[in-house]
């Protein structure tokens, strides 16, 4: 093999290298888990929902039936990135606490309400996708939640001082 032949398989290999260090590997297969406590409903979720490098179905189906519309009862599936993000969340914080969702996924009925209610409701909110949630983890800070999260640059981050939560969604980079 000629040295361009071996260099040109290198670089393509590379990629491959990378994925299979033993950092991506172990991130891959660690087993992921979520608490979550509803303000609204009082009810309470721990499950692992990701094992053995993939997630886990009926542990979305159950995070799905928690983060429902609790207004109207419709269930809409959650975006497993979204559950991601808050598992980094919860790792970043050091914190083992349930989140407490004020809101997950939203029909369009109750979005609608909502903003008729608060201007500060986006017409097309990524809430009515299962790609957005509103939370904050009681012993950690808000201010502090936001920045953590914005850090990530992993989707919209908000955040309601006056209101004590952040918001989270799988769309673009943004914050608020």
């Amino acid at each position: 093999m000629n040295r361009r032949k071996f260099l040109g398989r290198a670089i393509a290999m590379a990629p491959l290298l990378l994925l299979s260090s033993p950092c991506s590997l172990l991130a891959r297969f660690e087993e992921r888990s979520l608490s979550f406590y509803h303000t609204h409903t009082s009810k309470e979720l721990s499950l692992v929902y990701f094992k053995n490098g993939r997630h886990i179905p009926s542990a979305l189906t159950k995070i799905n039936n928690f983060l429902k519309d609790f207004r109207t009862g419709e269930t809409h599936p959650i975006d497993p990135t979204l559950l991601d993000i808050l598992h980094d969340l919860r790792q970043a914080t050091g914190s083992k606490e349930f989140f407490e969702v004020i809101s997950g996924y939203r029909s369009p009925q109750t979005n609608s309400m909502l903003r008729g209610n608060n201007g500060g409701v986006a017409s097309h909110s990524l809430h009515m996708s299962g790609k957005a949630i509103d939370i904050r983890l009681p012993s950690i800070k808000t201010g502090r939640l936001h920045r953590i999260a914005t850090a990530f640059q992993r989707g919209g981050v908000g955040y309601y001082p006056q209101s004590d939560f952040i918001h989270l969604d799988t769309g673009r980079v943004r914050t608020w």
